[in-house]
Order: C-alpha cells, then sequence, then structure tokens
C-alpha cells in the first residue's frame, strides 16, 4: 500500500484546496504502486485520476453558473472561451516538419508522470508561425483532441485595458488557471501583445502586458499546454522565442498536400469527368489550406443547387481561381 509520508501529502492537499498537488499526490501513489508490482491497481489509479482531471476542466466554467463565484472568476470567464475538441492531429494534413514536433510534444503530455518521476517537463510551451488559413488555430484543438483536454481561447480583446495594471492582474488570472484546470491555452493573433518592446509609439499597457507574459510564462511549471499562434513572427519581441519549447512555422501547402486536402474534402463525390489532380494542383498553388478547403465547398453547394449528384470540375477550378483573385 501507499506510504504514509504520500497518503498524509493527499489528505493535506485535499484539505488545503490545492487541486494540483492532490493530483500529483495520486499520481505518485499510483507510480509507488506500480513499483511494487501491483500493475492492475496501479493502472486502475493512474485511470481514474486522469478520468477526474478531465471531468473538473470540462465542468469548470459549467459549475461557476450554478454556484457563487467571487470577482476574479467573474473575470476570468470574460477572458476566456471553452470547448471540447473532437479533432486530432490524423485529421489535418501537415507537412513533416509541422508534423514531427507535434507528434514529440503529443508523446511527452502522455507519458508526462513518467518524465517528471526523473525531473524532467514535456514539451508544453508552443510557438506557431505562418501566413492565415495554415492550420494553427486548428492545431491546438488536435492538441486538446489527442490528451482528451479542452481548449481555453484566450480573448486577447477583453485582455488589454486603459488603466493602469488591470491587463496584468487579468493576465494573472489566466495563468493561475492553468494548474488547476489543464488544457490547451490558445493566444491567438499573439502579435497583439506579443510585438517589439519597443515598437511604435505605444510605451503603455501593451508593453507592460509583454513583460508579464514573460514573466509568467517563465515561471509557469503546470501540466497545461500554452500555444501561442501569430501570422507575423517578425513584428513579435525576440525575447519571447526562448521562452518556448519549440518554434513551429507553418508552410503554405505544396502540390501534394493540395492534392490531399481536395481528396480529403471531396470525399464520397464523384465529378462529371476524369479529373487531374496535378493540374488542380497547379491552378490552387499559393492558396492556403482554408482557401482550398472552401473552393471544395463551394463546387459541393453548387452541385447540391443544380440537383445533380455529381461534381463539375470546371466550377472547382472558378471556385479556386476566385480565391486566388
Amino acid at each position: 500500500m501507499a506510504a504514509a509520508d504520500q497518503i498524509k501529502s493527499l489528505i493535506k492537499s485535499f484539505g488545503d484546496g490545492d487541486e494540483e498537488r492532490f493530483f500529483a499526490s495520486a499520481m505518485q501513489i499510483a507510480a509507488s504502486e506500480a513499483r511494487k508490482g501491483h500493475t492492475t491497481f496501479a493502472q486502475e489509479l493512474k485511470s481514474l485520476i486522469e478520468k477526474a482531471r478531465k471531468n473538473r476542466s470540462l465542468s469548470f466554467l459549467d459549475r461557476s453558473k450554478t454556484i457563487p463565484i467571487n470577482q476574479s472568476k467573474r473575470d476570468l470567464h470574460e477572458l476566456i472561451e471553452i470547448f471540447q475538441p473532437k479533432i486530432k492531429l490524423k485529421d489535418m494534413i501537415l507537412a513533416p516538419s509541422v508534423e514531427e514536433p507535434l507528434l514529440k510534444l503529443v508523446n511527452e503530455q502522455q507519458k508526462w508522470e513518467v518524465l517528471r518521476q526523473h525531473n524532467l517537463m514535456p514539451r508544453r510551451k508552443l510557438l506557431l508561425q505562418g501566413p492565415p488559413g495554415c492550420g494553427k488555430t486548428m492545431t491546438a484543438q488536435a492538441i486538446a483532441g489527442e490528451l482528451g483536454i479542452p481548449v481555453f481561447i484566450v480573448r486577447l480583446d477583453g485582455l488589454i485595458s486603459k488603466f493602469m495594471g488591470e491587463s496584468i492582474a487579468k493576465l494573472r488570472l489566466i495563468f493561475d488557471a492553468m494548474p488547476d484546470h489543464r488544457g490547451v491555452y490558445l493566444f491567438d493573433e499573439f502579435d497583439s501583445i506579443g510585438s517589439h518592446r519597443n515598437q511604435g509609439q505605444d510605451v503603455g499597457e501593451i508593453k507592460r502586458v509583454l513583460n508579464s507574459f514573460l514573466i509568467n510564462i517563465e515561471k509557469d511549471q503546470s501540466n497545461s499546454v500554452i500555444v501561442a499562434a501569430t501570422n507575423m513572427p517578425e513584428t513579435l519581441d525576440q525575447a519571447l522565442f526562448r521562452r518556448f519549447d519549440d518554434i513551429i512555422t507553418y508552410p503554405l501547402p505544396n502540390k501534394s498536400e493540395i492534392i490531399d486536402t481536395i481528396k480529403k474534402n471531396l470525399f464520397g463525390f464523384k465529378f462529371n469527368e476524369r479529373i487531374n489532380y496535378q493540374m488542380l494542383a497547379k491552378e490552387a498553388e499559393g492558396l492556403n489550406y482554408s482557401d482550398i478547403v472552401r473552393a471544395c465547398e463551394e463546387t459541393i453547394k453548387e452541385m447540391i443547387l443544380r440537383g445533380d449528384n455529381k461534381l463539375k470540375k470546371s466550377e472547382l477550378i472558378i471556385a479556386i481561381k476566385k480565391r486566388k483573385s
């Protein structure tokens, strides 16, 4: 059975309301039982702990709607949106240079307790950069789907305040939530707060928020995943880059990836003539994934509105050219 000190730590953390330490103590007990050869019992404990963690995260916002909450909780609700995604990385078409570090992060996160037993931290801080529509936001959802945890979308428009110090206090709320509510915290359009501190005329709240973010991300030791996404990496302050475990650049899709995207989004439909996918890929070269998906959707809509059961190649080409123009 578990050592007396571990049981005392478990009970003390529960009494103190320290949720992260409570789960950490429980995982230590499970690891201890596994080392003693009680593998079935250890696995049952781990499953119960992970289920409890997931339920705590998923019910975070719902609970606050039904029980009294303090002002800080109310402020937090104004700063984040939460949902449980269904997609996974296999549902995305990714360049190898993008897919490899994402798979590494997921693998390390799934085995985080093993790494922490050796005083090692799993990958958990990503900076995603690249043109719009190339899958950065979708990546945050896919990581959450792989790990079975929710996505917390940080509303940067609600973060910035004209009152000195208020934005920093709001940012602190978000980082304080990370240990208690494990999830993927997405800072989209990150350049709105991460721009060079010596850039432009703004010497006010934005720069203080950036300094606060640098301090908070450096200090953060939670088991949540932090994802910052930007379309304009050249505007970011250089001090940000060393705070992330991985910096992933999203390229526009190449011809092979364009073909895979078209086939994936038109799966189950037939064309009214033979299709040369290499020619279609050449037509769509330079588009992002989002534009290609929308061109496919427009082609399907045209077929439905015609009352037909086959797609027209000409309509797909028109939709692609429309996106390019």
